[in-house]
């Protein structure tokens, strides 16, 4: 409740700084590889036609307002809604759109324990994201880097480490990290 009011600034400056809709869904891997529909704040010019393609640095796709909100996750805001639907929680993995690839391959084929990732929700915030690997994965050594925090973050899941984990989320978004 505390939020929806920033929320609702937010989706109206969108809408002001360039066309389409506030909001933005995007299919998703979540729980037991189950496809999930996550909502994002559209931070990129709106193309429906266009093909999913990875964001790359100074992306043109990407609005003026989106930078900002790219900068400090505050595109990532509307998967609060996920969370209280169920598809997913506070803290866990986070999830990736379907079929990525990285280096012109698919993401299992170039981590074998990719899908342990997906034994538990995945969360808006993670142990990966507050140790500096988010944003696109452009390498096989990002996306290892990435998966490994991850199965970290499976093997030793408690209301404890979620706690630190979203005291620590805050700092790692402001800081831009």
């Amino acid at each position: 409740a505390a939020l929806a009011l920033p929320m609702l600034a937010i989706a109206a400056a969108i809408r002001f700084d360039s066309k389409g809709p506030a909001l933005y869904r995007q299919r998703r891997t979540g729980f037991n590889n189950r496809p999930i529909t996550i909502l994002k704040f559209r931070s990129m010019a709106h193309a429906p036609d266009a093909p999913i393609t990875p964001v790359r640095k100074n992306d043109k796709r990407i609005t003026r307002l989106g930078r900002w909100l790219r900068r400090y996750s505050l595109d990532e805001l509307p998967q609060l809604i996920n969370v209280l639907k169920g598809e997913m929680s506070l803290v866990g993995p986070r999830p990736h759109a379907i079929d990525m690839q990285a280096t012109k391959r698919a993401y299992a084929e170039i981590v074998a324990e990719y899908a342990h990732r997906h034994r538990v929700k995945p969360g808006v915030t993670g142990w990966a994201q507050i140790n500096g690997a988010r944003g696109s994965v452009t390498s096989a050594a990002a996306l290892r880097k990435r998966v490994k925090l991850d199965l970290d973050y499976v093997a030793r899941a408690s209301l404890w480490v979620d706690l630190q984990i979203l005291l620590q989320t805050p700092r790692a978004m402001w800081l831009g990290k």
